[in-house]
């Protein structure tokens, strides 16, 4: 799990704060107009912003909206080298994102931003870190991460003695400096992850406020056993290395209350785990477990439960007591029976039970009555019982790759379901699409891949909420005319069918922004036209349209032209072709008696 940082870096806005001086303005107009960008957009709709001529970079608007004082700046990801020279001129400044950009460097200018206390930096191409950063003493969150830093320019860091939070995620250390362990005593968050750490200096204990550590994606094979000292320790991160054991000191440790340890090698979980009454998370998920100490049933603050990737021997009963348990990744453990009681966790909102050996439907979690995302693939199951219209919290369902001989119509009875995976690309493939799925009516996300549908019903016009419909590899002929109704459609899936053409109305639906044809044998529209994208096609389909249209209207000018000369009725003018056709054949005959006469009045005459 990656650590959230506590200062948002998606506010759209900047703070500001009213003040009678107005130079500031003037910066940070300059600031966005070197970016070619507008500070705040004015009021127009798309197509007028997109119309409107690009004006030269010395005029500057500067929006009502912004006052003198800069409190919060975002120029995260606009491709930038350097940072903007105009920058360095808002000393009010308190949290500035420059992530994901090209900067190369960090200029000597930084020092004058001495009220900063947010900066973000990462994913960006800085090699040394300048010593003026080592000046901002009011910094208390930076993140640095994602950048090929030389190792010998961390030591600069220490002088960021109000420092609280330091992320050096990614930045290719092989160990951690001595010289930050002794001077951030205030450091509360610290982020080492994805970096080649074995093992951590004696002096990270004096990091006494530390409360979350994160160490992902390192190469420690034993638990860096300092952290059993840092007693204000709340979450600790050592998912993806190589442990073979948690020591019994982690007891010692009475705040922790989030133990992440997924992918290492544990063969076992120790019962002094059991000690700390405030774990709240616990993921132990794919590790070489068989079964769970019993005094685990004392963590009955638990609230999320990661076991995935374990075979265990039995389900692990210890659970049961956990009743404030809301969320269990159980996924691939070898389970062919829940235990009768699961149904006693009934703050359960996520469950997941996949690839597992299960054959029936575990009528137990049909009494999770706050459930609200299940998932259940790749299992045995065949049928789902009626009782599961007890779970009206849930909103999605998915139990791709199971044996069911038929679309099981009990889901039709979770009128809350806003999602639903039917996939069936490892399990029994079903032909048909019962006509209730309107029932349906929150649906968003339909998924109905890898089966051998030949047709959907028309009534999947009246899922009016769908978003998003996922056929691919079924054995589809043709679509109703009524998936143009789904007004709110914005992707179709629709590669590998038996497709020819699609229907004539699918203009109509404004949102669609993907609809993807490869693998069928399209004629209406041709490859041609799209594979070019959904604006072609739109052309390509209206143009039809055109042209149809003005056929009928020849058609009704001609049929007009008919009727105006009384050969309107249709029986009237196969009459006409009739006595035509008769007339004809008469004259032909008569000719033809005509020349026998003449041939026998030259005889006699002779």
């Amino acid at each position: 799990m990656v650590d959230l940082p506590r200062f948002s870096f998606t506010i759209p806005s900047i703070e500001t704060c009213p003040s009678t001086d107005t130079s500031e303005k003037d910066v940070i107009g300059a600031i966005f107009s070197h970016l070619n960008m507008p500070l705040i957009p004015e009021a127009h709709n798309a197509e007028e912003i997109n119309e409107k001529p690009e004006e030269p970079e010395e005029k500057v608007l500067v929006p009502v909206q912004i006052t003198d004082r800069i409190f919060f700046l975002d120029l995260a990801n606009k491709k930038q080298t350097t940072i903007p020279w105009q920058v360095f001129e808002l000393e009010d400044i308190e949290e500035l994102h420059l992530e994901r950009n090209m900067i190369e460097a960090i200029p000597g200018s930084i020092c004058r931003l001495r009220n900063m206390k947010v900066l973000y930096l990462n994913k960006n191409n800085i090699r040394e870190i300048c010593e003026e950063l080592g000046e901002l003493k009011s910094l208390q969150s930076l993140d640095l991460s994602s950048n090929p830093l030389s190792p010998y320019s961390l030591d600069i860091l220490s002088q960021l003695r109000g420092l609280r939070q330091l992320r050096l995620y990614d930045v290719n250390l092989d160990e951690f400096p001595v010289e930050i362990c002794k001077h951030l005593h205030h450091l509360e968050l610290l982020g080492l992850s994805s970096n080649n750490l074995n093992c951590l200096p004696k002096e990270i204990i004096n990091l006494t406020k530390l409360k979350e550590i994160y160490l992902q994606n390192n190469r420690f094979e034993d638990f860096p056993t300092e952290l059993c000292h840092l007693y204000n320790l709340e979450i600790i991160d050592v998912e993806k290395n190589s442990l073979s054991v948690i020591p019994d000191e982690i007891a010692s440790l009475k705040n922790l209350n989030q133990l992440f340890v997924a992918f290492n090698n544990l063969t076992a979980v120790p019962d002094s785990l059991s000690q700390r009454l405030k774990m709240a998370v616990l993921d132990v998920s794919h590790n070489r477990l068989h079964k769970l100490p019993r005094s685990l049933k004392l963590l009955t603050e638990m609230k999320e439960f990661g076991l995935s990737g374990n075979h265990l021997a039995a389900f692990p009963r210890q659970i049961r007591r956990w009743r404030s348990l809301s969320v269990v990744y159980m996924k691939n453990c070898a389970l062919q029976v829940v235990h009768p009681s699961f149904a006693k966790l009934t703050a359960m909102k996520i469950l997941d039970l996949r690839e597992n050996l299960l054959e029936e439907f575990p009528r137990e979690i049909c009494a999770l009555e706050n459930l609200e995302v299940l998932s259940l693939d790749d299992n045995m199951i065949c049928e789902i019982p009626q009782s599961v219209a007890r779970l009206s919290q849930l909103k999605c369902l998915s139990v791709t790759g199971n044996k069911f001989f038929s679309f099981p119509e009990e889901i039709l009875l979770l009128q809350s379901l806003e999602k639903l995976y039917m996939g069936q690309d490892l399990g029994t493939k079903f032909t048909e699409l019962p006509m209730e799925i309107y029932k349906l009516q929150n649906l968003k996300e339909l998924y109905l891949e890898n089966n051998e549908l030949e047709y959907l019903p028309p009534t999947i016009g009246l899922l009016n909420n769908l978003e998003i419909l996922d056929c691919r590899n079924n054995f589809l002929i043709e679509l109703p005319d009524s998936i143009c109704q789904i007004q709110g459609l914005q992707k179709i899936f629709l590669e590998s069918n038996q497709l020819f053409q699609l229907p004539e109305d699918l203009d109509s639906l404004g949102k669609l922004q993907v609809i993807t044809l490869y693998g069928n044998p399209m004629m209406y529209p041709p490859v041609e036209v799209f594979s070019q994208g959904m604006e072609v096609i739109y052309k390509y389909l209206q143009e039809q349209r055109r042209r149809k249209a003005m056929a009928i209207k020849v058609q009704a000018w001609w049929r007009g032209l008919m009727v105006r000369k009384g050969l309107g009725a249709f029986t009237e003018v196969l009459r006409m072709l009739k006595r035509a056709k008769k007339e004809k054949k008469e004259k032909k005959g008569k000719e033809k008696g005509k020349g026998k006469d003449k041939g026998k009045g030259k005889g006699k005459k002779k």
